[in-house]
């Protein structure tokens, strides 16, 4: 775990070195004034000489200057070690979330991703600042005092041992006792936030069922159960302030009795007590300075853990050693697949698919949900890698291909339609950067964009909010495929995503397909019958097997399950249109 945060340390290295290098000389310069605030008691005062007094008062404002600039420095650097240090692990994070297969990234919730990159880092940001100063200034500042205070008087000293020997059990008690709770806490972290996204990103259909007290109830239930565990994590830690200050005063007491005690006796100067009164200070604050340490430790190492976990994850699926480039044709090949989510665990979605698609042709998928229709969608354009059995596509194993070369021959539109804040003309180019404006109307045009983004008042620099949440269902849907056309792919993948237009757009966008882009291998996923029945041919999909692979025609005469379907829809009255809202 920390030679993989530490790689990203990056170029704030020099930043991570001098930060405890100028906290060092700034403990110096603080252990000293101490000692010469004893020479000005001693040699300056009690002796009577003001010059000395002046000398070593001199002395201690220049140590005092020093030891102000030396921490200026150290906070500095430590701001900016710590602060790129985070940033770069969140750009690491994001960069490796980018090579992730669907596979990777299902091992991870989206929330459990979204509080490491945020939540998580900013603790480990925290944690390495003090790290940087802290954690080089308490033990320094602990090891000189003491250091001094058995130059002075090695006896006295006994006491600070045995405190600082008690202290330091205690922080291990403390550790041992916090990190398994905070690990816990930041797990429940991830549960709440991803209750606030589920909400956040269904709060239409909460409120169309009027479930605003139950899901208030699920939130509260989820920040109770946090606010139980950090009150568990807070009450232990609570313990290490008063165990510190009952130290702190007892060092002072016993100090205060002994010392008097030796002065009488002539073996102690009133100015080297008093300085030894300033050491013990130094020694307990840096042990509450080690505690705090110790208690971001325990936070922070649960947080590492959780990041390391993110970086260390290697995608599931990569390229060959020698990737082929280039696509010979649309044709799909299924050899006998069959498919699991979580490969060696769990039932497979696909048994025994065996099928062999021409380029060029239309394919309609049909079926019942759960049926294997979009498992099956996602294999073709590697998304997941087969259990058993091989896709090939242009007569290759697509496992030969560069994944980037085959994902950009094979444009799917998916059933959740996806669009990104920025204008209509920057979300078309998703599918070709450098498509001209005239390219981006064509494939408008193809889609049935064309005449709703035409009513727009700045047409194509219209701006999309996140999602396109303001526009239409059905008109992201036919943004969608036309950002997919301009991809000029050898396959296209419609997975149900004429959905939401009525059967007359639907049917002429099917229409433009075959007109316009005969030579692009087609698959339409859909439930609706009227959307499929053109197709070349149609297969029937029935708990991840082929039921049936044939013409419209042929499967109302053979398959059983073709025919069902198509007579409920006929008997409810068929498909109808429906005019859709334009924005």
């Amino acid at each position: 775990m920390l030679k993989t945060l530490a790689r990203h340390i990056g170029e704030y290295k020099k930043a991570s070195i001098l930060t405890p290098v100028y906290t060092a000389l700034e403990v110096l310069m603080e252990i000293l004034i101490p000692f010469v605030t004893a020479s000005i008691i001693d040699k300056g005062i009690e002796a009577g000489s003001m010059r000395k007094v002046l000398l070593y008062g001199g002395i201690m404002l220049l140590c005092a200057f020093l030891s102000l600039f030396f921490g200026v420095q150290a906070g500095r650097y430590a701001a900016s070690a710590s602060s790129g240090f985070a940033a770069n692990l969140r750009e690491a994070i994001y960069e490796n979330i980018q090579t992730f297969s669907f596979s990777n990234i299902d091992k991870f919730s989206t929330a459990g991703l979204v509080t490491r990159m945020t939540t998580d880092v900013t603790n480990l940001q925290n944690a390495y600042q003090m790290l940087l100063r802290i954690a080089v200034r308490a033990p320094l500042m602990l090891l000189c005092s003491m250091l001094m205070c058995f130059f002075i008087h090695a006896k006295l000293s006994l006491i600070f041992l045995a405190a600082t020997a008690a202290l330091a059990c205690i922080l291990l008690w403390v550790m041992h006792r916090a990190t398994p709770v905070f690990r816990e806490v930041f797990a429940r972290y991830d549960d709440l936030n991803a209750g606030v996204q589920e909400n956040v990103s269904a709060i239409r259909v909460v409120k169309s069922f009027v479930r605003e007290d139950y899901e208030k109830s699920k939130f509260s239930a989820a920040t109770e159960k946090l606010y139980r565990l950090f009150v568990k994590a807070e009450s232990i830690l609570a313990v290490n302030n008063p165990v510190m200050m009952l130290v702190v005063y007892g060092c002072i007491i016993a100090l205060s009795w002994f010392g008097a005690h030796y002065i009488v006796a002539g073996t102690l100067t009133t100015g080297n007590l008093t300085s030894m009164f300033s050491y013990v200070i130094s020694m307990m604050m840096s042990l509450m300075m080690l505690s705090m340490i110790f208690v971001m430790l325990s936070m922070s190492t649960a947080s590492a853990n959780r990041i390391a976990e993110v970086l260390n994850e290697k995608a599931d699926l990569t390229d060959p050693q020698a990737p082929v480039a280039e696509i010979a044709d649309g044709s799909i090949d299924f050899d006998h697949v069959s498919f699991s989510y979580r490969a060696g665990s769990g039932e497979d979605v696909l048994h025994d698919i065996d099928l062999h698609i021409r380029s060029g042709e239309t394919v309609g998928i049909i079926g019942g949900t759960g049926s294997g229709k979009s498992s099956l969608a996602a294999l073709v354009s590697r998304l997941y890698d087969v259990t058993e059995g091989t896709v090939r596509v242009g007569g290759r194993d697509v496992r030969e291909y560069r994944t980037e070369a085959l994902r950009d021959q094979v444009a799917v539109v998916l059933q959740k339609n996806v669009l990104f804040s920025g204008t209509i003309l920057e979300n078309l180019r998703w599918g070709r950067e450098d498509a001209s404006e005239e390219e981006c109307v064509e494939a408008c045009r193809l889609a049935c964009a064309d005449e709703f983004i035409r009513r727009l008042p700045q047409q194509y620099d219209t701006w999309l909010e996140q999602g396109g949440s303001n526009v239409s269902g059905g008109q992201r849907q036919r943004l969608c495929i036309a950002r997919a056309l301009l991809k000029r792919p050898k396959i296209l993948i419609l997975d149900d995503s004429t959905s939401a237009v009525d059967t007359a757009t639907d049917a002429k966008i099917k229409q433009a397909f075959a007109q316009e882009i005969p030579g692009t291998t087609k698959l339409i996923i859909s439930q609706r019958i009227s959307s499929i029945e053109s197709a070349d041919r149609i297969l029937v999909l029935d708990n991840g097997r082929v039921d049936g692979f044939d013409t419209h025609e042929n499967l109302l005469k053979t398959n059983r399950i073709y025919r069902q379907i198509y007579d409920a829809q006929m008997q409810s009255g068929g498909d109808f249109d429906h005019s859709e809202k334009e924005v």
